[in-house]
This record gives structure tokens, sequence and C-alpha cells, in this order.
């Protein structure tokens, strides 16, 4: 065997020994700018929700005004993220689907793995997909209520508002799942 040979035997028994003492895969600065993002987006419609409450409650026309022009401005942000996370993972999903069949020819528990890091990314990408589809059908219906200040207009609102809140609260824990996930070694995926 050549130096270089046994370097990379070397290298990688060691890769599988730190990783098999849980030494692997820490969080990358993406997965870390993406829990950030998540949690500021969050806090984003949170207090989004709260200008909402304010507006209505003073019956201020300036400030729901101002309010609707803001949650439009999020919501294009946050429709412009979603597709590129979706483009990420659907990406994501082709490798792992490929490094899958790869896997097979590295046995029983190499199978294994690409199988289940393959199922992963499915599920990621049907995750993402999900958030999309609800945050377009949320901005298609404030489009047509958009401008109505009705009481029934204003509470449905709202009610869309609350339910972006619950897409970005399901995207951050989506985000930890996959993190602590990527945490953990091969073979103890729960």
């Amino acid at each position: 065997m050549n130096r270089i040979a046994s370097a990379l035997v070397a290298a990688l028994l060691l890769t599988g020994s730190a990783q098999a003492q849980g030494y692997g895969h820490r969080p990358t600065r993406v997965e870390r700018g993406e829990l950030r993002d998540d949690r500021r987006d969050l806090e984003d419609l949170r207090n989004l929700l709260a200008r909402f409450d304010a507006a209505w409650s003073s019956r201020s026309e300036r400030k729901m005004a101002n309010v609707e022009v803001s949650l439009r401005k999020l919501l294009r942000a946050e429709l412009a993220e979603s597709e590129r996370e979706l483009s990420k993972d659907w990406a994501q999903s082709r490798r792992t689907r490929r490094d899958a069949r790869v896997a097979q020819w590295g046995g029983p528990r190499a199978t294994m793995w690409g199988r289940a890091s393959a199922a992963d990314a499915r599920n990621d990408l049907r995750a993402e997909h999900a958030a999309l589809r609800t945050r377009k059908a949320i901005a298609r219906e404030l489009d047509e209520i958009e401008g109505l200040r009705q009481p029934g207009a204003l509470s449905y609102k709202r009610t869309l508002i609350l339910e972006l809140i619950q897409v970005a609260e399901q995207e951050l824990n989506q985000t930890r799942r996959e993190v602590r996930d990527d945490r953990r070694p091969h073979g103890r995926r729960h």
C-alpha cells in the first residue's frame, strides 16, 4: 500500500473513531445561521402581531396601514426564503438518493445509513414544501382582505398572522431537530 492510500485509510479510521466517540458533526455556521434566522423570523412575527393588536385596539388607521405594509414585506421575505430553502432541500434530497444508491455497495450498515439519510432529506423536503404552500395560501387570503377594517376582516387577518407564527414555530422546531439529528452518530437516529 502506498503512502497516500495509507494516509487515506488512517484518516477514515480516525474520522469514524471520532464520530463513534461523539466528536463528529457539530452545527456548522449555516445551521447556526438557519437557527438564528428562524428565531428572528418568529420574533418578527410575534412583534407584528403585538403591533397589529395595538393598532386594532386603538383604531388607528395609520398604525394599521403600517402593520399591513410590514406584514406584506415580511411575508414577501418569508416566501423568498422558503423558495431558497426548498431549492436547497431538493438538491440535498437528490444528493442523498444518489449517495444511498452508492452506499448499497458498502454493506448492510452503509445501506441502512444511506436509506435513513435519504428518508430524512425527503422529510425535510416535504416539510419545506408544506410550509411554502401554507405561506402562499396565507398570502392569497391576505391580498383579498387588504385594506378592509371591518371587525370580521381584522379578526381574520389576526388569525392569518397566528397561522404564520405557527408555521414559523414549526420551521424552528424542524431546524432544531435537524441540528440535533446531525449531531448524533450514525446508527443512533430516532
